[in-house]
């Protein structure tokens, strides 16, 4: 793999993937195709000097084909998805997704060009039987079965890291599959439901000290206890595993593990703002513990996410402050 090969994004109109096409860019590489359904007018990136193919659904095999071509390196991040919010009340959407990295691992095996190919992941994969504790021990990957998937998302993910366990098996395609744990920052989704807790957390804040009201509601009792990524630490990891020889799907996220409550004390501290909390105990609110177990992670790269909480909570703030003024204003902001 050289700076020249042709390297493939998909989503990436989306957080994480507009987020790695400008990693990339940066780097020196000269040839990125960045894809999205999106229209283009809707990314929250757009990066400068990329083949940007926009308002292209990959769903559609006839498009994987085409967005393959030439391709020695493929970045498979396109998904329906959102916070829980969203992934509880669009189970089927969350399902259909399957169709897109069905189309890409046919199209990657058959382009003739491609030497490895990444599949984004989810902690939305593990047994829920091993989450029902707010002190959860940390999942290892094996707890990934026997299955007992988060409903449609997760079962979704799941089934994608079969399918590329299975082209890497009978068709010698090198796959690699993080599995990614609460990826946040800034660019990321903050408002509009299918934002993650440190944007929702963020934005309620923020809200909550302009407008006077001084009232957040946080979705369940607030005990319910998660591990959260800096974007950061997710690109580094993004590109540490696909460069290595790990065949086996592997936990891509921090080892920090926090309460909602908690997570809610450190925005407070960074606002410099107390709010009252109302606990909606009807509101969607997933597992009641998920953290990640490193240990495979620094036994193979020696390296694992290391971004405190709160420094990267920091910078998503003031970027959510940021968009959130600009909204004041009336003028364009990532959604």
């Amino acid at each position: 793999m050289t700076r020249n090969d042709l390297i493939v994004i998909t989503g990436a109109g989306g957080f994480i993937a507009g987020a790695l096409t400008r990693h990339f860019k940066q780097q020196g590489y000269t040839k990125l195709r960045a894809v999205d359904i999106k229209p283009l007018d809707k990314w929250y990136q757009v990066v400068e000097g990329v083949e940007n193919l926009a308002a292209c659904d990959l769903k559609i095999k006839e498009n994987c084909y085409q967005v393959c071509k030439g391709a020695r390196e493929i970045y498979n991040l396109a998904a329906d998805m959102g916070g829980m919010g969203f992934i509880e009340t669009h189970k089927a959407e969350c399902m259909l997704s399957v169709l897109i990295n069905t189309h890409m691992l046919m199209a990657a095996k058959d382009a003739g060009t491609v030497e490895r190919y990444f599949y984004s992941s989810s902690a939305c994969v593990y047994n829920a039987a091993k989450q029902t504790d707010p002190n959860v021990t940390a999942l290892r990957e094996e707890d990934a079965y026997p299955a007992l998937a988060e409903d449609g998302y997760g079962w979704e993910k799941l089934f994608s890291e079969r399918m590329c366990r299975h082209f890497s098996e009978d068709y010698g395609l090198i796959t690699r599959v993080p599995r990614f744990h609460n990826v946040y920052g800034p660019f990321g989704t903050w408002d509009g439901g299918r934002e993650k807790a440190p944007a929702a957390i963020c934005r309620k804040i923020i809200e909550a000290k302009e407008t006077g009201s001084g009232e957040v509601v946080i979705w369940g009792d607030g005990h319910q206890t998660r591990s959260f990524m800096y974007i950061d630490d997710c690109l580094v990891g993004v590109e540490k595993i696909m460069q290595s020889d790990i065949t086996e799907p592997i936990n891509l996220g921090s080892s920090e593990l926090v309460s909602i409550n908690r997570l809610v004390d450190l925005v407070e501290e960074i606002a410099g703002f107390k709010v009252k909390r109302r606990y909606d105990l009807d509101a969607p609110k997933g597992v009641r513990g998920r953290n990640s177990d490193n240990t495979l992670i620094k036994k193979y790269l020696g390296w694992e996410p290391t971004i405190r909480l709160r420094d990267g909570l920091e910078k998503t703030y003031a970027w959510i402050y940021d968009q959130y003024k600009k909204r004041q204003r009336g003028e364009k902001t990532v959604s």
